[in-house]
């Protein structure tokens, strides 16, 4: 019976671990820093530099003028003869002429 008390007063005496600063708020605000961290460089690696493409985008799609070399989507190069609000006609020949939406132009030569 000794020995199962001693058992008991062995196991009942043993320290607990101590928990670090469980219910501080400096412990929880450590707790989310790797996540705080890791959307703060998908933040600048991912969405940042897309949203300065998109503005550049914009702007050049809305600097096309009359007499613009323009590349579709499609692969059509054309020369902008005619732009109603949002969409360009393009002179692709000497007797043809396109209808195309200012957001399938991929890329714009300004005229010389």
């Amino acid at each position: 019976m000794d020995t199962a008390n001693a058992q008991t007063t062995i196991s009942t005496t043993a320290p607990a671990k101590p928990v670090m600063g469980a219910g501080s708020p400096a412990a929880s605000l450590l707790s989310f820093a790797p996540f705080i961290a890791i959307m703060v460089l998908f933040y600048f690696l991912m969405v940042h530099p897309q949203s300065k493409e998109k503005k550049k985008r914009e702007e050049m799609l809305g600097g096309i003028q009359r007499g613009d070399r323009v590349l579709t989507r499609g692969g059509i190069y054309g020369t902008v003869a005619d732009i109603k609000e949002q969409v360009l006609i393009l002179k692709i020949s000497d007797n043809s002429k396109v209808e195309v939406d200012r957001g399938y132009v991929e890329t714009v030569q300004k005229q010389s």
